[in-house]
């Protein structure tokens, strides 16, 4: 593939698919100089790749709308072990008690994803072979009782007792721009209390399992 500081949007999912694997063995460095981000900008490995792709969604979107295809970047070992957890969006404390799952924006960013690894070789990150993945029907399933597991206890004024090991892929942590931020939610007693915001992430023992197996149940 010849890079490109724009590329326009793909026009199907194979197209998508192509351009992805094309990126294969491309150093970061030289995606983010050609993307126009400078080769030594932290924290924008995200940006280039979605102009190397063509990627159009902006605000409360997906990432290639015409696609319904979510983007995700994701910094891996040589062994293709996520070196993090993913993010996947904020939680709307103050509606949890009215969340459901086939609405939901975590169902919808999660529907179908294109994961791009990026392949840390010590000093140098290198992209890897993308992955265009949609949850299985027994995938889905699971990541629906972890939402509602975890927005039930929210629900019922739980927050605080909502801690990272519940849900078997799906977690819930603190996400926020700084330690001030404070978001309302429910309480004891029905009350309205101030917490940290909180964002879905996806564990990195899954998403390292699908990298290899778009299907797999670990």
């Amino acid at each position: 593939m010849v890079l490109k500081r724009a590329m326009r949007a793909p026009r199907d999912l194979e197209e998508l698919r192509l351009r992805a694997l094309s990126l294969e063995g491309v150093a970061l460095s030289e995606l983010m100089d050609v993307s126009g981000l400078g080769v030594h900008t932290k924290g924008k490995a995200g940006e280039a790749m979605e102009r190397a792709l063509g990627a159009t969604g902006v605000g409360a979107n997906v990432d290639f709308p015409e696609l319904g295809v979510e983007l995700k970047t994701i910094p891996v070992e040589v062994d293709l072990k996520p070196r993090e957890s993913t993010f996947v969006c904020a939680v709307q404390l103050a509606d949890a008690d009215r969340e459901e799952w086939a609405q939901s924006w975590v169902k919808r960013k999660l529907s179908r994803v294109l994961w791009m690894p990026i392949v840390h070789h010590d000093d140098e990150r290198v992209v890897g072979r993308a992955v265009l993945w949609t949850p299985t029907h027994e995938q889905a399933s699971i990541l629906q009782g972890d939402f509602e597991e975890i927005l039930g206890a929210i629900a019922i004024g739980g927050i605080e007792g909502v801690t990272a090991h519940m849900g078997r892929w799906l977690q819930l942590r603190p996400k926020a721009a700084d330690s001030y931020t404070r978001a309302l939610t429910l309480g004891p007693n029905d009350t309205l209390i101030e917490t940290v915001p909180r964002g879905f992430y996806l564990r990195a023992r899954f998403t390292g399992a699908i990298l290899r197996d778009p299907s797999a149940v670990p």
